[in-house]
């Protein structure tokens, strides 16, 4: 492995302090020394000279799903090329940890926005393990860029211990030996390195496939009972417990902070999503950040909310996007595969009467604002349409403007492009949002929704914000205090235990 020293470049060692001007020097893919000035080196030792630029610490990324494109290309250069050097996959609910390659793929592609005509026939062509230890020895074989650190999906647990369909059937409770294998194999998990369990509660992330297609993946099934016997593994070894609660049930929000509270036992390291200034919901995020204040320092609770820091942009074809999950009549319509029989559904008066009902509902839990005004269209077989807001072309057209919506994907299918922001548009409300203390930097997606959303850079484009920031006189993240928030997200306490496979392990966390 080759050695360098980086010579007199200004360094932010990632704790928070002032930065230096100083040498580094690197060996075995490891920062070997920090000094003023580090004497002359040898011939092993590529000299680069870094004057003028800064020197931090790699950058986490806290929430991936790279497990299906690392099995294509393990280098994940977008992540790397924007100083990423360590991603956490396995979000979620769901990871390749174990089961057979064709329940790994229905749990994994529609959920995350990747083609299932890749995934499943590339696991079973070269998944041959199925543990957690098997797994993390099959990733260290891989020519890996970043370094990576796992979390064991619940969705994969629960269906590996009780098989797919009665993971998938409601009010179907693990038996007692299967709850003891759950626990087991979460225990297996934790001894071999993993971060913890990821938990996904929201109902409109569905199952793809034929045999259990639109179903909501395996977590939405489990009672509380069986959550709690695993989380309480989880606060006897200090891992994490990453979670989405059920938008459609408020409830769930509280009792993860309950769970993860210290009232008589020790509190949960619990990582939620997300501290997001969603359009839909104005100020939600303000809920979330007081609440997390509150929870912590009064009740001895240990909860960090992930949050994007940048605008949440979305790209999407037609109607191919998790936002059209949120409501039955998109999942109806993302239920067919076929184009013809789409555009069957799409004329029809009933199912437009629905969907035009279920579009306008107020109240209905949603991430997507729903508003056509603020929308763009930027790809379009008929080009004069490009540019436009899609309400803007419904006047036009003297047409109402959700007609005229459904009559174009109708027409044009995926081959329509639109473009909206769902959240963090506000700068002064995304600012609050990147300074406050419970906020988990992160949350890219990196590796699903290819075709809708891109946020490999969020750590370059959160040094461009700041800066704007700070030029408009707002108080904001200093730079060691941004360089520390991106280097070590979240004290997770797992000592020398070594999380990671890769060139080197999470040392940075207290």
């Amino acid at each position: 492995m080759e050695k360098y020293i980086l010579r007199q470049g200004l360094v932010f060692d990632g704790t928070g302090q002032a930065p230096r001007v100083a040498d580094v020097r690197i060996s075995g893919g490891r920062v070997a020394e920090i000094s003023p000035a580090i004497a002359e080196s040898t011939a092993d030792y590529h000299e680069i000279d870094a004057r003028g630029h800064w020197l931090t610490p790699g950058f986490i990324d806290i929430h991936t799903h790279y497990d299906g494109e690392i099995e294509i290309d393990a280098a994940l250069h977008e992540s790397v090329r924007h100083g990423i050097t360590t991603v956490f996959m396995g979000s979620c609910g769901i990871s390749m940890v174990m089961g057979p390659p064709e329940n790994l793929s229905d749990m994994f592609t529609r959920v995350e926005g990747v083609p299932s005509a890749y995934v499943k026939p590339l696991l079973q062509e070269i998944k041959n393990w199925d543990s957690p230890g098997g797994y993390l020895e099959h990733l260290a074989q891989l020519h890996l860029g970043p370094n990576v650190a796992m979390f064991l999906g619940h969705s994969t647990l629960r269906a590996y211990v009780m098989g797919l369909a009665r993971s998938l059937t409601h009010k179907e409770c693990p038996a007692p030996h299967e709850q003891a294998r759950m626990n087991q194999l979460l225990e297996e998990a934790l001894n071999v390195g993993y971060l913890g369990l990821s938990v996904n509660m929201l109902e409109f992330d569905k199952m793809d496939g034929s045999d259990f297609r639109s179903r909501p993946t395996p977590s939405v099934y489990a009672g509380w009972r069986e959550y709690r016997h695993l989380f309480r593994l989880l606060r006897q070894r200090g891992r994490i417990l990453q979670t989405i609660p059920n938008t459609a049930n408020p409830a769930t929000f509280f009792s993860f902070m309950l769970e993860s509270a210290a009232l008589f036992r020790k509190g949960l390291k619990t990582s939620m999503l997300a501290m997001i200034d969603g359009k839909t919901v104005p100020g939600i995020h303000r809920i979330f950040g007081h609440s997390a204040w509150l929870f912590n320092r009064v009740l001895g609770a240990n909860v960090k909310f992930q949050g994007l820091p940048e605008p949440f942009d979305v790209v999407t074809n037609g109607f191919n996007s998790p936002f059209f999950e949120e409501f039955e009549a998109g999942t109806a319509y993302l239920h067919l595969e076929d184009l013809a029989e789409r555009r069957e559904l799409l004329a029809d008066p009933r199912y437009r009467r629905k969907f035009r009902k279920q579009w306008q509902k107020k109240l209905a839990p949603r991430a997507f604002h729903r508003n056509l005004k603020d929308t763009t269209v930027i790809e379009c077989p008929d080009a004069s349409l490009n540019g436009q807001s899609l309400r803007f072309l419904a006047q036009q057209a003297g047409q109402d403007p959700i007609d005229y919506f459904i009559d174009l994907v109708s027409q044009y299918g995926d081959d329509l492009r639109w473009y909206t922001v769902v959240g963090n548009h506000r700068s002064k409300e995304l600012n609050w949002i990147v300074r406050h203390p419970d906020c988990h930097i992160g949350f890219s997606d990196a590796g699903a929704h290819l075709r809708n959303m891109a946020h490999y850079n969020f750590p370059l484009r959160l040094f461009k914000f700041v800066q704007a920031q700070a030029a408009e006189g707002r108080k904001t993240l200093a730079w060691p205090r941004l360089c520390a928030r991106l280097a070590a997200n979240w004290p997770i306490g797992l000592g020398s235990r070594q999380a990671t496979c890769g060139k080197a392990t999470v040392r940075t966390w207290s």
